[in-house]
């Protein structure tokens, strides 16, 4: 065999070797890409009803789009993702590669990070329906009860999920920002009292606090919280395993077009995303470049953007997508009100 023949050989069989290896060596990164976008004005994944199902009230409908959008990722502790993969993310515009412990940190499993993100969109698609009825005035009333319980944790033993707290120390408690406020006046070490409601039979609890793993100056007791409401007719909504709590914004925006008459969206394909607070305040979230990208796919011309999430959406945005910032849920009805009529003008993310 010739020297140049013999030099093709082995580089044949080194790439074959390095594609071999670059397809089952696992890296400890995750891949983000642009997932899933879907109108809550519109039916459930599957079809088969609203996505945003309202009972004991009259529903205005809407053939707009509010369009709450997703991010998909490859890749974690379970299903670890390869090198050829990992390369391939980078090179792509529309994909992100992050360590795998900004998804799946190293003291949680993939299981505890899954029920976290389940109840993340419980959490907001409650603070959503809040958000939606205190903008409509419609009155409501609040409880806090108890979401998870953290093992090896003080509470540990001494509560369960869906307890409502009736009172902390003695002093009756309406929402979770009443018991955070309390809970700020402890330290580690010192004992709280709780009260809870568990099946209509109140029981009194003593939990001696711990620290905080984040702040050790921080008292805690080692469970997580939600506010529960109790809404004067039913407002159900549907989006299959999607998971966390961004979608918020969008949810409280079809639930308010579908509660008032006439178009909100004015016939337009609009999407966004955006954590909501039940006082209709909007949050940043994570995956703004894939978002963006799924919108605009998807045929949106209009996303509603974060404020805090501005910098990077300007930097990113594809063409056709125009970006309208939403600090707020009455902003954003109002900038809606501007998109349909023309009149008046719309809060843009600045250019830095």
């Amino acid at each position: 065999m010739s020297r140049r023949g013999l030099t093709l050989v082995v580089v044949s069989v080194l790439i074959l070797v390095l594609g071999v290896v670059g397809s089952i060596m696992p890296v400890p990164y995750v891949a983000l890409s642009p997932g899933p976008t879907t109108n809550t004005l519109g039916p459930t994944p599957d079809k088969k009803a609203p996505l945003i199902e309202i009972q004991g009230h009259p529903v205005y409908e809407d053939g707009g789009h509010l369009n709450f959008t997703t991010v998909s990722y490859q890749g974690g502790p379970a299903q670890p993702l390869d090198l050829f993969t990992a390369l391939r993310g980078w090179l792509s515009d529309s994909t992100s590669v992050v360590p795998e412990e900004a998804i799946f940190p190293k003291n949680q499993s993939v299981q505890k990070v899954e029920q976290e993100n389940t109840q993340q969109m419980r959490s907001s698609q409650q603070d959503a329906i809040a958000a939606a009825l205190k903008e409509l005035n419609v009155p409501l009333t609040t409880t806090t009860s108890i979401a998870s319980v953290t093992k090896g944790l003080p509470a540990d033993g001494k509560v369960k999920p869906s307890d409502k707290i009736i009172s902390l120390d003695g002093t009756k408690t309406a929402d979770m920002a009443a018991v955070t406020t309390i809970m700020k006046t402890h330290k580690p070490g010192d004992t709280v009292t709780l009260v809870v409601d568990r099946g209509s039979k109140q029981q009194k609890v003593e939990i001696k606090t711990v620290a905080s793993q984040e702040d050790p100056r921080r008292a805690v007791m080692g469970v997580t919280l939600q506010d529960d409401y109790t809404f004067p007719f039913t407002v159900k909504i549907s989006v299959g395993d999607v998971g966390g709590p961004s979608a918020g914004l969008m949810f409280s925006l079809g639930i308010y077009d579908k509660l008032t008459p006439g178009s909100l969206t004015g016939g337009k394909f609009v999407a966004g995303t955006g954590t909501i607070t039940p006082e209709g305040k909007v949050g940043p979230i994570g995956g703004i470049q894939q978002k963006l990208i799924a919108a605009r796919n998807a045929g949106a011309t209009v996303f509603f953007t974060p404020a805090d999430n501005c910098k990077d959406a300007v930097a990113t945005a594809p063409k056709g997508l125009r970006l309208i910032r939403a600090d707020t849920l009455d902003g954003a009805i109002k900038s809606l009100d501007v998109l349909r009529t023309g009149q008046g003008s719309l809060p843009a993310c600045p250019r830095s």
